[in-house]
């Protein structure tokens, strides 16, 4: 043994530094103790399995967070500049917000909320008085009709659209009746009764969320007449270029236009539900996390394994002229050495599962024939890989597999020679 160690130090001499050398030869060098091995690859495989989970779920959630905010801020405004009195010319305000910088689109804007009825069923509703042509620039509605469309909303002829959950709940198809009750009273000779007005379904829409059930268009200047305002508008809706400009954005365009307007952007009507989401992916980063620290610091237990099966190894090297230190970095060269593998494997990993993860789920929905994501606001797994994520995950890994060497290549290097080959 000790002229074989001669020989591998004469040779190390050729490499720099000695304790790189020998701790990357420990860690290709097969062990007597075949416990020991299969504690080293564990360790390297749990923690390329966690490293591989945490970009994975990472990728997935951002998925439905792309998904959530291109549907939900799809269908509602960005931003709304609305006036307590309606506005004629509506026209020359969208003018002004879309030569606004910022401001992709603009389109004229009426709500009311009211209920709607039909087949003894009442529900809520948000009826939005729209120009079907101005708001195909604002709204993704358009792209998700399953039957009908927006051209259907003719001035004079008092069509709706309706979200699937709304009209399901209600009993409606295309074609059927619905009564809309404003939350108005009127005086007739029967007394106070409430305003309402019969509309035909002309389009029912998915998109997939909770707007589905909670919103309905027609055309504006229908709205206008239920509202007694003529072809006036009481607002407009902004599509921005930069979300999270909305606030910024909305203000310049209100500095433009008479005293009297304000403005609302998404933040203060969805910004909870998104601060949900990041809360989420927080915590669940946080456990992931926590996965990842076990696997890695299951590198503890297998080094100080390692340590015990070569102090006999240690106790010549000593006697030989090296050094605690030298000792100690040999260990942690190796540690360090699976704690890289296992994270540069992870992250291929994960990579791979992120980019393919959609197409897996969609192969499992064919074999098995049941769907498996009908019940959510989309019907595919969605997934969107962040390299911001992949660098933060894999350098956070390294890091905890490398504090875990610390300890077992500290008490390698405190091993005495005389005790470690007294028994020799």
């Amino acid at each position: 043994m000790t002229s074989r160690l001669h020989c591998g130090l004469i040779a190390a001499i050729m490499y720099k530094p000695l304790s790189c050398f020998i701790g990357l030869r420990y860690t290709r060098a097969k062990r007597r103790n075949h416990f020991i091995s299969f504690m080293s690859l564990s360790s390297m495989i749990g923690l390329m399995l966690g490293v591989a989970v945490l970009i994975t779920v990472l990728s997935v959630m951002n998925g439905f967070d792309r998904e959530l905010k291109q549907r939900i801020l799809g269908m509602v405004p960005h931003a709304t500049i609305t006036s307590p009195e309606p506005v004629a010319n509506w026209q020359a305000m969208v003018k002004i917000a879309e030569s606004t910088p910022g401001v992709v689109a603009a389109a004229p804007l009426t709500q009311v909320q009211g209920m709607l009825t039909a087949n003894g069923q009442v529900s809520g509703v948000l009826v939005s008085g729209i120009e079907p042509e101005q708001e195909r620039k604002v709204s993704i509605v358009p792209d998700f009709f399953q039957s009908g469309s927006l051209d259907e909303l003719v001035d004079g002829e008092f069509g709706i659209v309706l979200g699937q959950q709304l009209a399901s709940g209600l009993g409606l198809s295309q074609g059927d009746s619905v009564t809309l009750v404003l939350p108005e009273a009127a005086l007739t000779a029967a007394g106070i009764v409430p305003r309402f007005k019969r509309f035909k379904v002309v389009g029912i829409f998915r998109v997939g969320a909770e707007v589905d059930a909670m919103l309905a268009y027609v055309h504006y200047a229908d709205a206008g007449r239920l509202l007694r305002i003529g072809e006036q508008a009481t607002g407009m809706r902004l599509k921005m270029d930069d979300l999270f400009a909305a606030r910024r954005n909305t203000e310049n365009v209100l500095y433009q236009l008479p005293s009297g307007f304000y403005g609302q952007d998404w933040t203060q009507t969805q910004g909870s539900l998104f601060n949900a989401i990041k809360m989420e992916k927080a915590m669940m980063s946080l456990l992931l996390l926590l996965i990842v620290a076990v696997a890695a610091f299951n590198i503890v237990s297998s080094l100080v394994m390692v340590v015990n099966d070569k102090r006999s190894d240690i106790a010549i090297l000593r006697t030989l002229g090296a050094t605690p230190g030298m000792i100690q970095r040999i260990f942690l060269v190796q540690g360090t050495a699976i704690g890289l593998g296992g994270t540069l494997a992870g992250v291929l990993l994960g990579i791979g599962l992120s980019l393919s993860v959609s197409d897996i789920a969609h192969g499992i929905e064919r074999l098995s024939g049941q769907p498996m994501f009908d019940a959510y606001f989309v019907n595919y797994l969605p997934s969107q890989l962040l390299w911001s994520d992949v660098l933060w995950v894999g350098v956070v890994a390294f890091l905890m597999s490398f504090v875990a060497t610390i300890y077992p290549a500290a008490q390698a290097g405190k091993v005495q020679p005389a005790e470690a080959l007294r028994y020799e």
